[in-house]
């Protein structure tokens, strides 16, 4: 979650609550080109690393990367789906904004790509992070009520001046979540599945610590927006997901007032360790193939 202040004005093409229109027809061939690139990349790195359920909504979506997806005919598809929808934003949105899309199931998404400089790494998420990244997942039932879920619940935490831990849950699951399966840990966090390097670094390196999810922990943890992650949270299932943050936070938050928060390399007494990261990539080793 990487949004604007919460006092910010829409720009002057948005509506109020920040939509503009996609105008896929805007879009330039190079720009559709850059985006199968990415796409093709992608696709030579997940298969064996991503989770089944986001695998199978790309295919249920289409999304095989001939160009930039357009909206309206992505829509018809999500909705008849999962009754969510994508809507175009101009970029980073205010708090408040996200958690109304989110609570009635549309999905926010900027309407540009990265530029030919930002090929490898871009701050603000774009239309290939934000569709790519995210979308598929939203065809899984269990995982689009818990997005639905985290709207509602951020809503609700603006009242509660918590929107730190609530960052905290949205960055370990929904950015950077792994999930287990009887063929060991596979990526669901949308920061992951649009990183060719994060992809393989989190499920290959000695380096990082991957723990059992449990939900004070998380939402105690502090994170890296600047590299790879030191820490990976993983969750049983989505349904274990949802059961976990459908209840009232009121009394967590009031909880986590006086507790303390954690280096984002911490590890508890009470962590369910599933991997002690060795932390050789701060160290200085060199990052595992990603081929």
């Amino acid at each position: 979650m990487n949004t604007q202040d919460m006092h910010a004005k829409p720009p002057p093409q948005a509506a109020a609550d920040w939509t503009i229109d996609q105008n896929w027809a805007v879009y330039q061939a190079e720009e559709h080109a850059r985006w199968t690139r990415l796409h093709e990349r992608q696709m030579q790195i997940l298969p064996g690393r991503a989770c089944d359920a986001f695998l199978a909504g790309l295919e249920a979506l289409d999304l095989h990367g001939e160009g930039i997806p357009d909206f309206r005919h992505l829509n018809r598809q999500l909705e008849a789906i999962s009754g969510w929808t994508i809507v175009a934003v101009p970029g980073l949105i205010p708090d408040i904004v996200f958690f109304e899309h989110l609570a009635n199931r549309r999905f926010p998404a900027g309407n540009f790509i990265r530029s030919e400089a930002e090929f490898d790494y871009i701050e603000a998420p774009d239309v290939f992070h934000d569709v790519f990244g995210h979308v598929p997942l939203l065809t899984n039932p269990v995982f689009a009520d818990y997005m639905q879920a985290y709207g509602k619940g951020g809503l609700r935490a603006l009242s509660f001046n918590s929107l730190d831990a609530l960052a905290r849950l949205y960055w370990y699951t929904v950015e950077f979540g792994l999930i287990s399966t009887a063929d060991g840990p596979r990526i669901y966090g949308a920061g992951i599945l649009s990183s060719p390097a994060e992809s393989s670094y989190c499920l290959q390196s000695p380096s990082p610590n991957r723990l059992r999810f449990e939900l004070r922990r998380v939402m105690q943890t502090r994170y890296r927006i600047d590299d790879f992650q030191e820490t990976y949270f993983e969750i049983s299932d989505f349904q274990d997901l949802f059961d976990a943050t459908a209840q009232d936070f009121a009394p967590i938050y009031h909880a986590l007032e006086a507790a303390p928060s954690h280096a984002p390399g911490d590890i508890l007494e009470s962590d369910d360790i599933l991997q002690r990261g060795d932390h050789s990539y701060r160290a200085g080793s060199h990052l595992p193939s990603s081929a």
